[in-house]
């Protein structure tokens, strides 16, 4: 790993805790993991961009509005930068059919933030996320994967779908810093 690759990192259940089986639908509801800002200014010593990619239902469905989740994401990248941090872009799926190309495990927001950004090398890249269907994106893309034991740590390990393992951001971040003093 060197400091042209591309972080792709999922939101709810890595960033921000995950609403059990509901989601998180203003900003009063979202609520920082204790040490992912700490994790993301260490992050951007590591990696050339940082984008996050989410899949986001709760718009498809009616349940908040297309400005909800605005203020939810620019709420939280003026946390990250207060924090010390940085994320290059947001990119979400409010389709409600499972087979959009935009929704996770498809590929296309890693196709849109590789056009948005053409230096992006997907094989040059790492999904991070907390969830199977994360992993399949990053496969599909041909991405690196990163599965956070947050919410689901009953997930099987080792997994032809995971490449590495980590508690929660932070020590996924700890021993990215450490890989690139070497």
């Amino acid at each position: 790993m060197t400091p042209d690759w591309t972080l792709f990192l999922d939101r709810d259940g890595v960033i921000n805790h995950e609403k059990e089986n509901d989601y998180v639908l203003n900003w009063d509801e979202f609520q920082f993991y204790e040490d992912s800002l700490a994790a993301i200014p260490l992050l951007n010593r590591c990696f050339q961009r940082i984008v996050i990619t989410t899949n986001q239902k709760g718009v498809g469905k009616g349940l908040m509005t297309l400005e909800d989740l605005r203020t939810i994401h620019s709420n939280m990248l003026r946390c990250i930068e207060a924090a010390g941090g940085r994320i290059d872009q947001v990119y979400f799926c409010s389709d409600l059919d499972d087979a959009s190309p935009n929704r996770k495990p498809q590929p296309g927001m890693a196709f849109q933030a590789q056009k948005d950004f053409p230096e992006i090398n997907l094989s040059k890249s790492i999904m991070v996320g907390n969830r199977m269907s994360d992993m399949q994106f990053g496969r599909n893309a041909g991405m690196h994967t990163v599965y956070l034991a947050t919410t689901h740590p009953e997930a099987p390990f080792p997994d032809p779908q995971v490449d590495l393992r980590f508690t929660d951001l932070l020590s996924f971040a700890e021993a990215c810093t450490s890989m690139t003093r070497r």
